[in-house]
């Protein structure tokens, strides 16, 4: 049976109810895990306030900003954590982010800026985390990450992001390579196009969704749900022997040639 009661989950990246992250944080709940959620932190307030009330059903006993364009946040971040809670078990990195103008059109008109902010926010802030969660992970953990199968097949007006999904692939095996030996597993799932905030600034994106519903084996994309119940399982005793690996949930559109 899957259980995480007692496990201490720290998850970031939701924004609204279609977030996959959100979706992930109600499966770690629904699993008896204590949750931490973060928000990305806005002049206004407005996010914290909308990610709060989303989640305040979920008791998380931990709710921290996270810009991981800030170093000194990301480290604050973590300092919390371990007041807190002391330890860490579980780590969800649900974090992407291109401008809408790197999203659409020919890839080589991305921009330099444009280049750089995709890969610090998507890819290096999971080395971010992964220097973190190694000191607060002292009984072993897990650490979740994710990805889409424009980081290994090119997808039209994917653009910089699959460069990014594919360097965050790459740094799951180099984590899970590092931190093995202390009982840390690093894993991603590849999940099936989902409408989200995030999706909705790639070009197309509905016709993406369209296209695997009448492709796939299962003729349907995924749900935020079904992902969620991926990343607990891979965040339980259940995949103690699963680190390295890119876990598709797609609905099977990743096996087809045609």
């Amino acid at each position: 049976m899957l259980d995480l009661k007692g496990k201490n989950a720290l998850v970031t990246g939701i924004a609204n109810n279609r977030s996959i992250a959100w979706g992930i944080a109600q499966q770690l709940h629904k699993a008896g895990a204590n949750l931490g959620i973060t928000y990305l932190p806005d002049d206004r307030g407005r996010t914290e306030k909308k990610v709060r009330d989303l989640t305040e059903p979920l008791n998380p006993s931990i709710f921290l900003p996270c810009n991981v364009q800030d170093d000194a946040q990301v480290g604050e971040m973590f300092s919390e954590v371990k007041k807190q809670w002391g330890k860490l078990d579980i780590l969800i990195h649900c974090l992407a982010f291109a401008g809408k103008e790197e999203l659409v059109g020919d890839f080589s008109n991305t921009t330099r800026a444009g280049y750089d902010r995709a890969l610090e926010i998507s890819a290096y802030s999971l080395v971010q985390f992964g220097r973190g969660a190694k000191e607060l992970m002292t009984d072993g953990g897990s650490m979740v990450a994710m990805t889409y199968l424009g980081g290994v097949r090119v997808v039209p007006n994917y653009n910089v992001m699959g460069v990014a999904k594919a360097a965050l692939e790459m740094e799951v095996r180099y984590l899970a390579a590092e931190l093995g030996p202390s009982n840390i597993r690093v894993n991603a799932i590849s999940a099936g196009p989902i409408r989200t905030l995030a999706s909705s600034a790639i070009g197309g994106i509905l016709d993406m969704i369209h296209h695997v519903e009448e492709v796939a084996p299962l003729r349907r994309t995924v749900t935020q749900t079904e992902v969620g119940n991926t990343a607990a399982f891979l965040c339980s005793d259940l995949s103690s022997g699963v680190t390295g690996q890119i876990l598709y949930v797609d609905s099977g559109y990743s096996i087809m040639g045609m």
